[in-house]
C-alpha cells in the first residue's frame, strides 16, 4: 500500500533538451512520491574533445571560442567532462512544477565546480526564478556539437534571474539584464529588462518573434547618464521534406549588444561608450541559417552558419573604440550526429571560426570536436 513515506522508483523516458546544441532523449529515474507529487532525476555524462589545427581556441568544453590567443604555436589537443549535467523535476497534483539543473562548466578546462543552470517553479502560466531567458528561441538554431554554437542565434542564448508570464503562444518577462557593458567606462544595472516573445507552430513550420527593452547606464561617481537600449528577433524553421529542414534567425540591437549571441570579442560586445559626459548606444546585428538532414537510424547531418557585426564608427570616432576592437565575428559548424540507442550520442564537427578587428585585421581558425553523450 503506498503512502508518502514510502518512495516507488519507476524507469520511464523523458526528453532531455541539449543546450545550446543536441536534444538528446534520455530516461529519467522517476519517485513518485504519494499521489501528489512526481520526482524526475535526470541528466548525462559527455566526453568533449576538440584538436585545433591552428592557434588553441578552446574553452570550456571545448567549445570554440572567435578570440584569437595571440600565439604562433598551432595544433591543440583537450578533452573535459564539464558538459556534464544532472537535473531534478518536481510535479505537484496541484500544477505546480519546480526545475534545479546544473553543470560543471568552470571557466578553466580542467573539471569545474557545479554551476547552476536553471532554479525555477511554475504555476498558472507564472514563472519565476533562473532559466532561460525570454528573449531567447531554439526554433531557428541548427544543432550542434560546439556547446557554444552559431554566432548570431535568437536573443541571448543565456539563462537569467526573472519573473515571466505566459498565455498561450504569447509570453513576457521583467529579467535581470544581460551584459550592458560600455565600451570606454563602467556602468551599473539601474533597471530591469522587460521583453515580450510570440512563439508558435503549424504544421511543418514553426516560427518566433521578439522585443526587449533594456536601460544602459554609466556612472564614474562624477557623470552619470542612461539610454535606452533595444533589441529584436525573429527565427524559424521550415520542413522541407520529412528528412530535411532550413532554419534560421535574424537580430538586430541598438544598446543592448549583451542580446546579440557571439558578439564582440566573443560572446557580448558593448551596448554603449561614453562621449563627454554622455552615453551613447553601439548598434548591431547578426543572423544564422543552417540545414538538418535525417539519415535514419539515428543518423544526421547538420550544416550552419552564424555572423554577427557591431557598429563602432561613432564610439571610433569618439575614441570609444579602437582598431584592435573586434567588429565581425562569423563561424561554420558541419557535423554528423549518430543515436546507436536512445540513450546514447556520439559525433564529429568541423568548425571554422573567424573574426575581423575594426581596422581589418582578420584571424581565423580550423578545428575538430568530437563528443559522446550518455543520458539517464
Amino acid at each position: 500500500m503506498q503512502s508518502k513515506n514510502k518512495l516507488t522508483l519507476a524507469i520511464r523516458a523523458a526528453a532531455v533538451a541539449g543546450a545550446l546544441g543536441v536534444a538528446g532523449q534520455a530516461s529519467a529515474f522517476t519517485l513518485n512520491v504519494g499521489d501528489d507529487v512526481e520526482a524526475s532525476l535526470y541528466g548525462y555524462a559527455r566526453l568533449n574533445m576538440s584538436y585545433d589545427f591552428d592557434d588553441d581556441r578552446a574553452v570550456s568544453t571545448r567549445a570554440g571560442s572567435f578570440s584569437p590567443d595571440d600565439s604562433d604555436a598551432e595544433g591543440h589537443f583537450g578533452a573535459d567532462v564539464q558538459q556534464s549535467r544532472i537535473g531534478v523535476k518536481v510535479k505537484h497534483s496541484s500544477g505546480v512544477m519546480i526545475n534545479v539543473e546544473g553543470d560543471f562548466r568552470g571557466s578553466g578546462n580542467s573539471a569545474g565546480s557545479l554551476r547552476m543552470r536553471h532554479a525555477y517553479g511554475t504555476y498558472k502560466g507564472i514563472l519565476a526564478g533562473r532559466t532561460w531567458s525570454n528573449y531567447t528561441s531554439f526554433v531557428g538554431n541548427t544543432p550542434t556539437l560546439d556547446f557554444d554554437s552559431l554566432a548570431g542565434t535568437a536573443g541571448s542564448q543565456d539563462r537569467t534571474e526573472q519573473i515571466r508570464y505566459t498565455t498561450g503562444a504569447l509570453s513576457f518577462s521583467l529579467e535581470d539584464p544581460s551584459s550592458q557593458a560600455i565600451a570606454n567606462d563602467s556602468g551599473r544595472t539601474s533597471a530591469p529588462a522587460f521583453t515580450a516573445r510570440l512563439e508558435d507552430s503549424m504544421d511543418g513550420f514553426s516560427y518566433s518573434a521578439a522585443a526587449l527593452i533594456s536601460q544602459v547606464t554609466f556612472d564614474d561617481g562624477d557623470d552619470d547618464d542612461s539610454a535606452l537600449g533595444y533589441a529584436v528577433f525573429g527565427a524559424a524553421k521550415f520542413s522541407v521534406t520529412d528528412n530535411l529542414t532550413i532554419q534560421g534567425a535574424l537580430n538586430y540591437t541598438d544598446g543592448a549588444t549583451g542580446y546579440l549571441w557571439r558578439s564582440g570579442d566573443n560572446y557580448y560586445g558593448a551596448s554603449a561608450y561614453v562621449d563627454g559626459d554622455s552615453i551613447e548606444t553601439i548598434a548591431a546585428y547578426g543572423g544564422s541559417i543552417g540545414m538538418s538532414l535525417d539519415l535514419g537510424n539515428g543518423r544526421s547531418i547538420n550544416l550552419g552558419y552564424g555572423m554577427t557585426k557591431m557598429d563602432l564608427d561613432d564610439a571610433f570616432d569618439a575614441g570609444a573604440a579602437t582598431n584592435a576592437d573586434a567588429e565581425t565575428n562569423q563561424n561554420i559548424m558541419l557535423n554528423y550526429m549518430w543515436t546507436p540507442v536512445k540513450n546514447v550520442m556520439m559525433g564529429v564537427e568541423y568548425g571554422y571560426f573567424d573574426q575581423e578587428t575594426y581596422g581589418g585585421d582578420s584571424a581565423d581558425a580550423n578545428r575538430i570536436l568530437f563528443a559522446a553523450q550518455y543520458n539517464f
